[in-house]
C-alpha cells in the first residue's frame, strides 16, 4: 500500500478524471469534444451537435443488464407468491430441526440467503442506474449559468442527491416489505428444536407490486434522453476527458471559436 501512489480518494468521477488527466493517465482522444459516450465505437472524429443525448439504456450495457435483471427479480417473486397460496390459510408454514449432529444452521442460513440474497443483490445493483443518472445530471449543469462545480464535497454531494436518498427509502421500505412476507420463529416441535419458516402469501404479493412498481420506474429513468447539444458522458472518464479542455473549480461547457479554421467545443475556465 505505501508504493501505491494514490491519486484521490473521491469517489465522484470528475475528481477521479481530473487526478488522471493531471498526471497524464488518461489522455483525450482529438476530434472527439462532441461525441457521447454511445460513439466509443464510433472511429469517425468531429460531430454535429444533436438535440437530444442517448439514454443510459443506450450508453451503458450494464445498466441493460441491471433492469433485466430487476424485471427477472419481479417474476421470480410473483412465482414464489403463487407457489406460496394455501387455500386453508393465508401463510405456508415449514420447518427444519436444529438438533442432532448435522449442520442444521448451515441449511436455515441458506435458505433465509435463498430468498432474501436475490433482493439484496437486485436492489444494490439498482445503485449503478442512480450513480449514473446523478454523474450525467451534475455533468450537465455545465450548460447552465452557475457552472459545474468540481470542487464539491463528493462525500457530501453523493449523501445529499435527491437520487440517493430515494434510493436508501425505497430499499429500506422493500427489505421491510421482506420481513412481513418471509418470518423465522425458533421453538420446540414435537419435542425437537427447530426453527418455522412463514411465508405470508398476501405480503409476498405487496412485495412483488413493489418491485414492480421499483422495476418500472428505473426503466422509465434509464430511457429518458437528455436534451441539449451537451454530449452525455454518465460519468464515463474516457468520455469526460475528451469533452473537457480544462479542468478547474469550476467550468462552463459551450460553443467555441478561436483562431484554428474549425469551432470545437468544451469547458473553459471563466
Amino acid at each position: 500500500m505505501r508504493a501505491v501512489k494514490i491519486l484521490t480518494w473521491s469517489s465522484s468521477s470528475f475528481h477521479l478524471a481530473a487526478a488522471l488527466f493531471h498526471h497524464t493517465k488518461l489522455i483525450p482522444v482529438p476530434f472527439r469534444c462532441m461525441r457521447a459516450v454511445s460513439d466509443l465505437d464510433v472511429l469517425v472524429g468531429p460531430a454535429k451537435p444533436s438535440d437530444t443525448q442517448p439514454s443510459a439504456w443506450h450508453a451503458h450495457p450494464s445498466i441493460r443488464k441491471v433492469i433485466m435483471s430487476l424485471w427477472g427479480l419481479v417474476a421470480a417473486y410473483a412465482g414464489w407468491a403463487t407457489l406460496a397460496i394455501d387455500h386453508f390459510s393465508n401463510a405456508v408454514i415449514y420447518g427444519m430441526p436444529l438438533s442432532g449432529n448435522g449442520p442444521w444452521w448451515i441449511l436455515c442460513l441458506a435458505n433465509v440467503a435463498g430468498f432474501q440474497g436475490p433482493l439484496t443483490f437486485g436492489l444494490h445493483c439498482s445503485e449503478l442506474i442512480v450513480d449514473v443518472i446523478r454523474d450525467e445530471r451534475h455533468w450537465r449543469c455545465a450548460s447552465g449559468t452557475k457552472g459545474l462545480k468540481v470542487s464539491d464535497e463528493p462525500v457530501e454531494f453523493i449523501a445529499l442527491s435527491f437520487w440517493s436518498m430515494f434510493l436508501n427509502d425505497i430499499m429500506y421500505d422493500i427489505d421491510w416489505m421482506f420481513g412481513l412476507a418471509f418470518k423465522s420463529q425458533t421453538g420446540t416441535y414435537a419435542q425437537t428444536l427447530g426453527v418455522a419458516f412463514y411465508m405470508h402469501t398476501i405480503q409476498i404479493w405487496n412485495l412483488c407490486i413493489a418491485l414492480f412498481v421499483f422495476a418500472c420506474f428505473f426503466t422509465l429513468v434509464s430511457l429518458r434522453q437528455p436534451h441539449g447539444p451537451q454530449p452525455a458522458a454518465y460519468g464515463h472518464l474516457q468520455t469526460l476527458a475528451n469533452l473537457v479542455d480544462e479542468w478547474s473549480p469550476v467550468m462552463w461547457w459551450g460553443h467555441k471559436e478561436d483562431e484554428i479554421p474549425y469551432c470545437h467545443a468544451g469547458r473553459v475556465f471563466v
